[in-house]
């Protein structure tokens, strides 16, 4: 353990042992109730992104925790700026992400008296966090910190919430920093291996799923590389479609909300799944009715003991993360990669027509005013780097990033799988504030927008040069597609009058531009790509479209 160099109160400690775990940035709204953190965090070395709002915060705390595998970490207050946290905490939890909340709470003393702002944080969060603790003790301060980052990462990894009463962090801490502990990756034993390349070598439709957490960039290049060299077709998660590159021979698309009838088709007739991070839930498997035959060979790699989540049958468990699996068959060859071809080109055509931008010649008219989203992706997708990271929350305009930006380099893409709203912008600030050299394109719908679009104020702040294309169809078009199929020709509630978004833009700092025809597009996207790349600034494209246009 490591003592620090001099007496301090808890908040310092906490801080102190955040610089242990290797953080580098923390996602904050200030409040009176946690004042000692913010102290030890003056001068530190760990920058404080001031946010605009809790949610906001939490998000991109999330989002980190997606796009590095290590805790992202959030600082908020007691009572509402907890309650304001919690969109986040639930897209941890149902996501598996690792994350950290710190939720500032009032004096010890004065708890069971209905307090200002006061609540049970245990009540709160205790069915959506992996651990809820309450720093009661001053002298625990870095255990606690350790012990939060232990859970969030372990296992299945999840959001952690660490309560902090307002007089406890300003006692004196005297003990030692405790030392980050230890997360194993599980392993893979030879028996496990052997009844592994016995069943899939014996397949006639082998298909990996992939998905889920605890991957790295060298373990999704080995997945991928083993998946080539056999010749097996890959299905990714749905918003977990980076694993496999978009351009590799075996991608042969993904499941869940917009996928292909082929990619569903392959799931079910499979006759061996190898699942390696992913488990098949009710998403990829159409509300559990794909694959659901209790006859059905599924290996499962997650290092989820419990697998939560699963639905299907189970052949065989393998308690391992992506890591350690990827590890574990780096270099085995089937040899029989000749003989899926049939299978494995079925999906991957599939998938590439999915991601070809349609002619604009063929796109149906669209009334005046308005253009064409298909045409501004299709000018955004032959600018943008391989290395680009796109971003979206929940909706139909979630669309578009799917299925024409590309995935290349893992991380690539940012989604929540719990169909959160408002989680564009703040996953695209914390992508680009940890790789400033990527660009990171935030497609957002406009009721999606402006649930977290406040935070592009933050994104100017810290100087996050982010890229944000707004879908604006005037309403919210999920629940009106839903309404339509359900209720035909009775519109209620889902419809939007909406601001000047690049006007918004600019009075955030950010660079603003408008399209409301296709031939503006080109000169937009230019623009707003020289803004971001050429003067380090976030840049904005409001996109008027039709309605009655609603998906690619």
């Amino acid at each position: 353990m490591q003592h620090p160099t001099a007496a301090a109160h808890a908040g310092q400690a906490i801080v102190d042992s955040l610089a242990l775990h290797g953080v580098k940035r923390v996602f904050a709204v200030p409040g009176e109730s946690y004042l000692a953190v913010l102290d030890g965090l003056h001068g530190a070395a760990i920058e404080t992104v001031v946010c605009r709002q809790e949610g906001g915060a939490a998000y991109m705390a999330e989002a980190h925790g997606k796009f590095t595998g290590e805790p992202g970490v959030a600082l908020v207050t007691r009572g509402p700026g907890a309650a304001n946290a919690f969109v986040a905490i639930h897209s941890a939890w149902q996501d598996g992400t690792p994350m950290v909340l710190f939720v500032g709470l009032i004096p010890t003393a004065d708890r069971m008296r209905e307090s200002f702002q006061e609540f049970d944080p245990h009540a709160w969060f205790g069915t959506q966090a992996k651990r809820v603790f309450v720093l009661d003790e001053a002298r625990r301060a870095s255990e606690v910190v350790a012990e939060a980052f232990f859970a969030a990462k372990s296992g299945r990894p999840g959001p952690v919430i660490v309560g902090l009463p307002e007089d406890v962090i300003t006692h004196e801490f005297t003990g030692p920093l405790h030392q980050p502990i230890a997360v194993t990756e599980g392993a893979v034993s030879p028996h496990e291996l052997e009844h592994l390349t016995q069943t899939v070598a014996s397949a006639r439709k082998p298909l990996i799923f992939t998905g889920g957490q605890r991957w790295t960039p060298e373990a999704a290049a080995t997945i991928t590389r083993f998946a080539e060299t056999n010749g097996i077709p890959v299905i990714q998660d749905w918003h977990a479609a980076d694993r496999i590159p978009s351009t590799s021979p075996v991608n042969a698309g993904s499941l869940g909300y917009g996928r292909t009838d082929t990619a569903a088709r392959m799931f079910e007739e499979a006759d061996v799944l190898l699942a390696i991070g992913a488990v098949p839930t009710d998403v990829p498997t159409d509300g559990f009715t794909l694959r659901q035959s209790p006859d059905a060979v599924n290996i499962l790699v997650t290092i989820d003991t419990s697998l939560r989540g699963r639905s299907g049958a189970v052949t065989s468990h393998i308690l391992a993360s992506p890591v350690a699996f990827a590890r574990a068959v780096d270099g085995m060859n089937f040899g029989l990669a000749g003989e899926w071809d049939a299978w494995r080109s079925a999906g991957r055509q599939a998938q590439e027509q999915l991601a070809t931008v349609p002619d604009y010649a063929t796109l149906p008219d669209t009334r005046e005013g308005t253009a064409h989203m298909s045409v501004v992706m299709g000018e955004l997708v032959r600018r943008l780097p391989n290395d680009v990271v796109s971003t979206f929350g929940a909706g139909n305009h979630c669309a578009w990033a799917q299925n024409y930006l590309p995935t290349t380099e893992f991380p690539a893409q940012l989604g929540t799988r719990n169909g959160s709203m408002g989680y564009s912008i703040p996953s695209a600030v914390a992508a680009s504030l940890e790789s400033p050299d990527r660009l990171a394109v935030a497609v957002c719908g406009d009721g999606e927008f402006l649930m977290n679009g406040q935070e592009m104020a933050t994104a100017a702040q810290y100087g996050a040069p982010l890229l944000a294309i707004v879908m604006d169809n005037g309403q919210y078009g999920t629940i009106r597609s839903h309404q339509e199929a359900h209720f035909p020709g009775r519109i209620s509630g889902t419809q939007l009058e909406n601001p000047d978004f690049a006007a918004l833009a600019r009075a955030f700092g950010a660079h603003g531009e408008t399209v409301t025809s296709d031939g503006q597009a080109a000169s937009a996207v230019e623009r707003a790509l020289k803004a971001v790349q050429e003067q380090g600034r976030p840049a904005l494209i409001h996109v008027i479209t039709d309605q009655l246009i609603a998906l690619p």
